[in-house]
């Protein structure tokens, strides 16, 4: 089993209350589950308005087609354009 792991933070820059974020949030959230089938939740900055931090998760059996899976996450988090990414990571685990 191959587990990809990994954390996406983004900063928005029109935001002034938790109230604006949430809408980004969610989008974001949806689209990265939709897109790719992938657990994705808000892992923390919870009460920044302006920072997001999302963790994501990808499960299969072939590490070259999870490490796919996370660098094209990654790439469509960015294309997305409702916030900018200022940071990133991620881990392959193979148990």
């Amino acid at each position: 089993m191959v587990v990809g792991i990994g954390r996406i933070v983004f900063k928005i820059h029109e935001c002034h209350s938790l109230k604006e974020k949430r809408p980004v949030v969610k989008s974001i959230i949806a689209k990265l589950r939709n897109s790719f089938n992938a657990s994705v939740a808000e892992v923390g900055a919870n009460d920044m308005h302006q920072r997001i931090e999302i963790g994501f998760a990808l499960v299969g059996n072939d590490s070259s087609l999870i490490n796919s899976k996370v660098d094209k996450l990654l790439d469509f988090a960015e294309e997305l354009n409702l916030a900018d990414i200022i940071d990133s990571e991620m881990e392959i685990i193979t148990l």
